[in-house]
């Protein structure tokens, strides 16, 4: 933050690692710098759905309304339902955008990702001042922003993008599973577990798939199958099961990386 504030002549700001999640929401604000909007997606290491991107401002002060909530991974799929509801009712703005599997295959998963940002944050019914995103910083926004290593347990609205993302992926998965129910989508939600795994095998990818991850292409060609996109990048570019391209966090803090 400080080069970015120092290029952009605006001033520094100080906060403490342990003054909690509103903390540099609130000192951002003091600075004449709001509203501020935080940023993040989930799906990024799925091989199968959507990755989805939300941005969300909450009004300054309103922190003891959102008190518990966090990251979406540490919260139950009923408490990420609950602050769902209440985000989206009491958010000053927010936009959530959705980059489907044939656009994440033509411009790789890390490419997609920060178009999404800029997608989400360009989408808010109100320009913010300054941008929150959870891990990685995104050039070409429209307000000075910094990357918050796991900002979506440092600041109330990258948690609420955060919820808002993982919710609304959760409900295309369920949907997907309607369409498709032999690969489980409604479980592992496109994750590359063993289930889905042994799905992918048995089936072979279906067009929701990504074709540029390398357990895909090895189940398609199993099978036969062609790629289905006529602009994808390289087949089997990156490989589901490297943790360089899953979502921020781990199985111990209950992200879906399980055998299910």
């Amino acid at each position: 933050m400080r080069n970015k504030s120092a290029e952009l002549g605006l001033p520094r700001t100080i906060v403490r690692r342990d003054s909690g999640s509103w903390a540099l929401q609130n000192a951002l604000e003091r600075r004449g710098l709001g509203p501020v909007a935080g940023v993040d997606e989930a799906g990024r290491g799925a091989c199968a759905g959507p990755l989805v991107v939300a941005a969300c401002v909450l009004r300054a002060g309103s922190g003891r309304r959102f008190d518990g909530l966090t990251d979406s991974k540490l919260l139950t799929a009923r408490a990420r339902d609950h602050w769902f509801e209440i985000v989206r009712a009491s958010a000053v703005g927010y936009c959530v955008v959705s980059v489907e599997p044939a656009e994440v295959d033509a411009m790789g998963v890390h490419v997609a990702n920060l178009e999404g940002m800029r997608r989400a944050v360009a989408g808010l019914g109100v320009h913010p001042g300054y941008v929150l995103t959870d891990g990685f910083r995104v050039e070409g926004l429209a307000a000075p922003s910094v990357a918050v290593r796991k900002g979506d347990r440092a600041a109330g609205c990258v948690a609420a993008a955060s919820v808002l993302a993982k919710v609304s992926r959760d409900r295309k998965m369920n949907e997907l599973h309607v369409s498709c129910p032999e690969y489980g989508f409604d479980v592992h939600k496109g994750y590359s577990t063993a289930r889905h795994t042994s799905a992918l095998r048995l089936h072979g990818p279906t067009t929701e798939h990504r074709w540029s991850y390398s357990n895909v292409v090895e189940a398609a060609v199993t099978h036969g199958m062609r790629s289905p996109r006529g602009n994808s990048s390289e087949s089997g570019l990156f490989d589901a099961f490297d943790q360089a391209v899953m979502d921020n966090g781990s199985a111990a803090i209950g992200h879906p990386w399980t055998d299910q």
